[in-house]
């Protein structure tokens, strides 16, 4: 497929997707959520995959979250115009029949944190780097990882990372249940591929009626997306939101105190 941001490929069964802003540490911004949501529609509809395995290009990011570059000028409107296609692009994942296998490569910060929270399995490289970035910048995490990180890690540690922003190795995501396997990073897509051939050996029809299940009560949660969408869209640029990203680009600390005075 003839995309910009995403490289999306085939081949015996797996589908592999790849967030191609290695440049941007595979930040994503309108038209990467666009290209992602229509190369996970492709191949769920695609009868010959059976499996995806979603990575970032390169060897240093995963995905970095939302390209500030882009978030740092939304207002509320446009901003709740990018949440939709978030939004658009968990529903598409969510909504698949075949297991999505998370190859993480380096940073998988923020939003794409909350993207590897969405697949199904994580094989992360030893030198992976996990953690939620949302009150360091002004924003927060309510795209999944509100939702579904108390699921995965449980309440106490979920608040931990949305409350205090810090970053964690791979050993430590994968005693924590954010990562099901550690390899070492030569070896990371070769370790995705031999889940994903495993799971293809698997009866398909079987592996969709697990997956619809084991999705039910997390998927009572949609409202909650919702919600998140409305509530962070009204927080696009505020007077916080944007010290947060003007830091960010400006490589600084934010300067949160001042608006507690």
């Amino acid at each position: 497929m003839d995309f910009e941001d995403v490289i999306y490929e085939v081949e015996g069964g797996i589908a592999r997707i790849t967030i191609n802003r290695p440049e941007r540490q595979n930040s994503f911004r309108s038209l990467t959520l666009d290209e992602l949501t229509s190369a996970f529609e492709a191949a769920e509809e695609d009868p010959a995959v059976g499996v995806v395995i979603l990575t970032g290009a390169g060897d240093r990011s995963f995905c970095a979250g939302g390209d500030i570059s882009e978030m740092g000028e939304l207002d509320p409107t446009v901003g709740r115009d990018f949440l939709g296609k978030c939004l658009k692009l968990s529903n598409t994942m969510r909504a698949m029949s075949k297991p999505i296998i998370a190859a993480v490569n380096g940073y998988c910060l923020g939003g794409g944190h909350e993207i590897n929270a969405m697949c199904d399995l994580t094989i992360a490289s030893d030198k992976a780097v996990f953690g939620q970035t949302g009150p360091s910048v002004g924003s927060a995490p309510v795209w999944g990882g509100t939702q579904l990180l108390p699921r995965l890690i449980g309440e106490k540690k979920a608040r931990e990372m949305a409350f205090l922003c810090y970053r964690y190795s791979a050993e430590e995501a994968e005693r924590m249940g954010l990562a099901n396997k550690v390899v070492p990073a030569a070896d990371l897509m070769d370790a995705a591929e031999e889940w994903a051939d495993r799971i293809l050996e698997m009866s398909p029809q079987s592996i969709k009626l697990t997956r619809t299940s084991m999705n039910f009560a997390s998927d009572l949660l949609y409202p909650s997306f919702m919600h998140g969408r409305e509530m962070l869209a009204l927080a696009y640029g505020s007077e916080e939101l944007t010290e947060g990203m003007k830091s960010f680009e400006e490589k600084r600390k934010p300067d949160f105190r001042r608006f507690r005075k």
